[in-house]
């Protein structure tokens, strides 16, 4: 059996895990965490990489949830930890456990070293803008409050959000264009 099918089987059951405490918890509200997407896409593509292979979906999809792992990774390491929220609670207990730290490990190891890589740089950083101005709509018009701080438009200024959405942008783009040129 090839390492990459035995580290996907790994990362199914940690995503499954993860996702059964975070669904159990929040029910539809999963749907407004970027970190519960970026899991969901590697679910997802976990489970198409074992069953079939590297496709193009397949492939394409290990490529985005790489990056927004790596991303929720570090945002959650070196903002969110540090804005208060404690290493221990969102690298080490529930499912962040798993969503934070163990899934981006095993499935980002699994991508660098063992899977065929693509370079659409463009599409994480794409989508995540996408998610982002709609989780911005959603705090402006005040029907969803977070669920990070720096979407939380209400309670900080406007130069502090712009400031905000270019700084995520350029992270997303650097590790977008530093995992595509590990195809290279």
């Amino acid at each position: 059996m090839e390492i990459y099918v035995v580290l996907n089987l790994i990362v199914i059951c940690l995503e499954t895990t993860g996702l059964y405490i975070s669904v159990s918890a929040r029910k539809q509200e999963v749907f407004a965490y970027y970190t519960q997407l970026a899991n969901m896409v590697t679910l997802v593509s976990s489970v198409l990489a074992t069953l079939f292979g590297f496709t193009a979906l397949t492939v394409l999809l290990r490529y985005l949830s790489t990056c927004m792992l790596v991303m929720t990774f570090l945002i959650t390491l070196f903002v969110l930890v540090p804005m208060g929220g404690g290493f221990r609670k969102l690298m080490l207990s529930g499912n962040c456990l798993y969503h934070h730290t163990l899934c981006p490990i095993i499935s980002v190891y699994s991508y660098v070293l063992f899977e065929q890589h693509c370079g659409y740089w463009w599409l994480p950083a794409v989508l995540t803008l996408a998610y982002g101005l709609i989780m911005l709509y959603m705090n402006r018009i005040e029907k969803y409050d977070g669920p990070y701080p720096f979407f939380r438009v209400n309670h900080q200024s406007e130069t502090a959000t712009v400031l905000w959405v270019i700084v995520l942008l350029i992270i997303i783009s650097a590790i977008s264009a530093g995992v595509a040129g590990i195809a290279v």
